[in-house]
This record gives C-alpha cells, sequence and structure tokens, in this order.
C-alpha cells in the first residue's frame, strides 16, 4: 500500500489553521492568574494540543469529507491530487483523533473532557449525517466554540489542574460567541460556491446585506458585554482597553457592509484583529481578578 510523504500529511493539518486555538489557549494560560514561566511543560503540552493535534484533527476531519468536492474546485489538494491515497485521510484523521485523546488524557479530567468536546464538534461538523457545516447557524457555532471557548478553557484548566474560575468561562463563552460573526465572514469568499452546492451558509441563506449586518451584531454584543463585565469586577482600564479597540472596529465596520464581498477578508486582517487583542487584554483583566479578588 503507497503511503503519504509526510509533506503531504503536514499540508492535510494545515498548520496555519493552528494560530487561532493556540492564541485562545494562551489567553486561558494568561486568564489563569498562574505564572507560564514556572509551569512552562504543561503551556507547551496544552499548546500542543489546541494546534497540532485537536486543530489538526478538525482539519483532517475536513478535507477527507470535502475531498470530492475539493476534486472539483481545489483539485492540487492533498486527498484529491493522490498525495495522501487511498483512505489514508481518513485514517489520519482517526489516528490524530486517538493521538489527541491520549495526550488530553495526560493534562488532567477537565482539559480531557474539553478535548472530548473540541473533537466531536470537528467530526460532526464535517461528518455525515449531521454535516454541520452545511448549515451556517450550526456550524459556524461548532467552529467559534472549538476554536475559542474551549482553547481558552483548556489554558486555564491546564494551569489550574482543576475547573477554571466562573469569571474565565464567562468571558470564554462571550468571546466564541463573537467568533461566529468572524466565521460568518469568512463565508463570504464563497457565496456562488456555497449556494451552487447547497451549502446554506449565513450569506447564502439571509442574503449579503442581512448577513454582514448580523456578523457586525454578533461580534460587537459579547464585547460590549466583556467590558460591562471587566467594568463590575472593577477592572476599569481594561474594560477601557477593550473599549478602545472596539471603537476600533466599529470604524471599520461601515466601509465592510458597504462592500462585504469585496471587504470581509480585508476586515478578518483588521478588525479581527482588533478583536483577538480584545481577548488578550480581557485575560489580563481575569488574571488580576482571579489573584486579587476573593
Amino acid at each position: 500500500m503507497r503511503v503519504p510523504e509526510p509533506s503531504a500529511v503536514l499540508q492535510l493539518l494545515k498548520p496555519i489553521t493552528w494560530f487561532a486555538p493556540m492564541w485562545a489557549f494562551g489567553c486561558g494560560v494568561i486568564s489563569s492568574g498562574f505564572s507560564a514561566a514556572s509551569r512552562w511543560t504543561l503551556v507547551v503540552a496544552g499548546i500542543a494540543l489546541t494546534g497540532p493535534l485537536v486543530c489538526a484533527t478538525s482539519q483532517a476531519v475536513n478535507d477527507w469529507y470535502d475531498r470530492e468536492v475539493d476534486a472539483i474546485n481545489e483539485p492540487d489538494r492533498p486527498i484529491p491530487s493522490g498525495r495522501v491515497p487511498g483512505r489514508w485521510g481518513f485514517y489520519i484523521a482517526c489516528l490524530w483523533t486517538v493521538l489527541s485523546l491520549a495526550w488530553a488524557l495526560s493534562l488532567g479530567r477537565w482539559v480531557f473532557s474539553a478535548a472530548i468536546v473540541g473533537l466531536a464538534l470537528a467530526w460532526v461538523y464535517s461528518a455525515p449525517p449531521l454535516r454541520l457545516k452545511q448549515n451556517g447557524w450550526w456550524g459556524n457555532s461548532a467552529v467559534a466554540v472549538a476554536y475559542e471557548g474551549l482553547p481558552w478553557f483548556t489554558g486555564a484548566a491546564v494551569m489550574a489542574a482543576s475547573l477554571p474560575d466562573f469569571r474565565i468561562i464567562a468571558i470564554a463563552l462571550l468571546y466564541s460567541l463573537g467568533a461566529h460573526g468572524i466565521m460568518t465572514l469568512n463565508d463570504f469568499k464563497s457565496i456562488e460556491g456555497d449556494r451552487s452546492l447547497g451549502v446554506r451558509s449565513l450569506p447564502v441563506q439571509l442574503g449579503a446585506e442581512r448577513a454582514v449586518h448580523l456578523a457586525c451584531a454578533v461580534m460587537a454584543a459579547p464585547q460590549i458585554a466583556v467590558i460591562a463585565l471587566l467594568a463590575a469586577w472593577e477592572r476599569p482600564a481594561y474594560a477601557a482597553a477593550v473599549s478602545v479597540l472596539l471603537v476600533g472596529q466599529f470604524a471599520l465596520m461601515p466601509g465592510l457592509v458597504a462592500n462585504p464581498g469585496k471587504k470581509a477578508a480585508a476586515y478578518n486582517a483588521t478588525g479581527t484583529t482588533l478583536y483577538v487583542l480584545g481577548m488578550l487584554a480581557s485575560a489580563f483583566a481575569l488574571r488580576s481578578v482571579g489573584t486579587s479578588v476573593a
């Protein structure tokens, strides 16, 4: 049996996609209030779990179940090109799932529980019969939770070796909700293809104008809630920092709304950057809350 080249396997696992969950994991580490330097082995193990293992698994699963569509639209990808031959794409997805679970188990029961949820979302997002990616409401929710909330939770749980503080969980959930809007913006680049293939992304379901307004609202509303919570937890400087970053997003949104088809990608490089910087500011605020408030 012909086996895939290591370079093809690496391309299948898409390292470029690992950054978002690893960033969220880092926010979780910071928010825990524990020193990363004193527990650096746990930090490295957690980064490996969220990026090269769980996120990579999701990419392999997605490419396997999209192989027929990719054969038409992107024939150079590892599976349709034959560089990952036969059923190797499926075998790699299964192997990475098992490796992820084993790795997570070594990091404690809360991390293991989060990994189970993340891996389950990876499979139901792409695999029939559920195939959540066929509907923007469900698919975007699955990706948002898997890429933002769960890694944040994992980072805090790795450091604390216990269930994270409820404030950490609340902020992680809010940023997961906002990430649903980011996922909607990602769908603007493939409206015509999604429509022809029967994929009910939100731009397809709602139309471009309604979908972009929804995406902006879904991104902004959770950040407003974050600002209110940080203020209530007596961290006004951090609340102000997130407010400034949100104002920057508001300044960019009119251009996005005017032409979402052309501006969505640019907004993801600018407005989304401000969004994730707000995550970082919130993580530092939580660190301060967790270490100084009973």
